[in-house]
């Protein structure tokens, strides 16, 4: 531990905060995390997580433990008004990067796997029944002081910590306290949703069948389970309030018997599209729910708040540590906001057109899709989910206008010397900065070596990278990767003959010519220092 750093504050014990607080323990970050509840959840509330979101536990190790408790998914199949199905949504390129797009898991599995692995990290200081009563900046700026008592207690503990990690959800204690205010909608139609075992459904993919009498969303999991939503209509029930066994074995039953002992969980809800005002207050950041909230017709809610984690923890590691100063932290609502925002925005759009009650509108619906599906570009557009806010970071720690700038880096396989045995690139990028030579020649590396970058502080990794079908050196100044499938082309073929800055999150800072090369070194320097 670094003696002058205190310990970052995770607050909150749920999918977000046990994943930012596991991608700190890989880095080395010491952190105590708090949790009012006495355990992590029984109930399964997230029920997808994306690709990006398994190539960020990827990162700190737990890809594979995460493998095991998903279904490898294939996207989502959408239903028209008659029940009839319309497309399958499947999404990108399949495993572009290095996983499956959609995969359905119980969040009570995701959690004590994510719980367990801290387990047998020594920064970790994972503190349960104990609640979060103030935060409050130091006088001298430097970290907070922040209150916790165990819940119910009235005896107060006063910790001093670095950072505070408000991963506490919707109803933030952390929010709540440093006045942050939320601007959206609150939408007043009430949900069903229930999670049951004993299921025949077999399908790899979720079902948004969208009649407009009853929209229901169906998405198999493990071992027979599946969840169930339906749009109750009034009378049927309201929010907060445990819906009568007899309606849920009505509304489920066009899709199975149902007796009681088999309903793991059944509640009813409606749902917020609101994003927070600002994600940052001096040394508080939100993340997750705490700083957006978006209805779940895309499945994004989860996967936003791991992505938050991912930006964030990068950041905070080079800042406890001493590699950069906190206005690197800045960078943190800069590059997530506008991705998020979107998101909320767009699962709001999703559910307006997907799930609608208007029987006008559904056949509008239907006729539209069914058009564009008679041509090529029309079916990539439905199939590829095209339609869905592509993540990319348009402020921030980006540098330049190049297409490639801002969006995140694929994840293909790679041949390594000297076994050239195909691994994720990832593997080689290691868990810092990469430089990538995408096909530059030794000189252009001379001329690179020639200028002042922060090399040491950063810990910039270079790499070279050989497209086409070629073999990579054995030896040699730098790591070499070349192409095993054809993919590493496809994705960096724009940046040929040039030198690709990856970021830790795998978000690409810069794409950099050789009369770009200083200059771009200094705006790191700027931005990092």
């Amino acid at each position: 531990m670094n003696p002058t750093q205190h310990p970052v504050l995770v607050v909150g014990g749920g999918p977000v905060g046990l994943t930012v607080a596991n991608l700190l323990a890989a880095r080395g970050v010491p952190f105590v995390l708090v949790e009012r509840n006495p355990s992590t959840s029984d109930e399964a509330k997230a029920i997808s997580l994306d690709d990006e979101s398994l190539r960020t536990l990827q990162t700190a190790g737990l890809a594979d433990k995460v493998l095991d408790i998903v279904v490898p998914g294939t996207g989502t199949r959408y239903y028209d008004r008659k029940g009839r199905p319309l497309f399958h949504a499947r999404g990108p390129q399949p495993y572009r990067l290095g996983f499956p797009f959609k995969n359905q898991f119980a969040q009570p599995e995701l959690e004590k796997v994510l719980l367990d692995e801290l387990k047998y990290r020594p920064a970790a200081d994972v503190r349960f029944t104990t609640e979060l009563v103030d935060v409050e900046e130091n006088a001298d700026g430097k970290g907070v002081t922040a209150t916790v008592r165990l819940t119910g207690d009235t005896a107060t503990e006063l910790l001093p910590v670095s950072w505070v990690l408000a991963c506490d959800g919707g109803r933030s204690t952390v929010r709540e306290l440093r006045g942050i205010d939320m601007t959206g909608t609150s939408h007043q139609e009430v949900w069903l949703v229930a999670d049951t075992t004993g299921d025949h459904h077999d399908e790899r993919y979720g079902m948004h069948r969208g009649t407009p009498d009853r929209p229901t969303v169906i998405v198999p999991g493990r071992g027979g389970r599946c969840r169930y939503e339906f749009l109750l209509h009034p009378g049927e029930g309201g929010k907060g309030l445990r819906p009568d066994f007899e309606t849920l074995r009505r509304l489920v039953a066009p899709y199975r018997p149902l007796t009681e002992d088999q309903v793991e969980r059944c509640t009813a809800y409606t749902f917020n599209a609101v994003v927070a005002d600002r994600w940052r207050d001096g040394h508080v950041l939100l993340l997750g729910d705490a700083a957006h909230m978006m209805p779940p017709f895309a499945g994004q809610g989860l996967n936003s708040g791991i992505r938050d984690a991912a930006n964030v923890a990068w950041k905070i590691d080079d800042v406890w540590h001493g590699r950069a100063g906190d206005s690197l932290l800045d960078t943190y609502e800069a590059e997530r906001r506008p991705h998020a925002t979107a998101m909320v925005r767009y699962s709001e759009r999703l559910g307006d057109i997907v799930m609608t009650t208007d029987r006008r509108r559904a056949l509008v619906r239907d006729i539209v899709a069914r058009t564009l599906l008679r041509t090529p570009p029309g079916r990539r557009y439905l199939t590829e989910m095209r339609f869905r806010p592509r993540a990319r970071h348009e402020a921030g720690l980006v540098m330049g206008d190049h297409v490639l700038t801002g969006t995140q880096l694929p994840q293909p396989r790679v041949l390594v010397p000297p076994s050239l045995r195909p691994r994720l690139l990832d593997e080689v990028l290691g868990d810092s900065f990469a430089l990538l030579g995408v096909d530059v020649p030794d000189t252009a590396w001379r001329r690179f070596d020639g200028t002042h970058w922060p090399d040491d502080a950063l810990g910039i990794r270079r790499i070279d990278v050989l497209l086409g079908d070629r073999l990579p050196p054995a030896t040699g100044a730098r790591t070499s990767v070349a192409d095993a499938d054809g993919r590493l082309e496809e994705a960096l073929a724009a940046a040929r003959n040039r030198f690709v800055l990856v970021k830790p999150d795998r978000y690409v800072a810069a794409v950099i010519g050789p009369d770009d090369i200083s200059a771009v070194a200094a705006a790191l320097r700027k931005e990092t220092r």
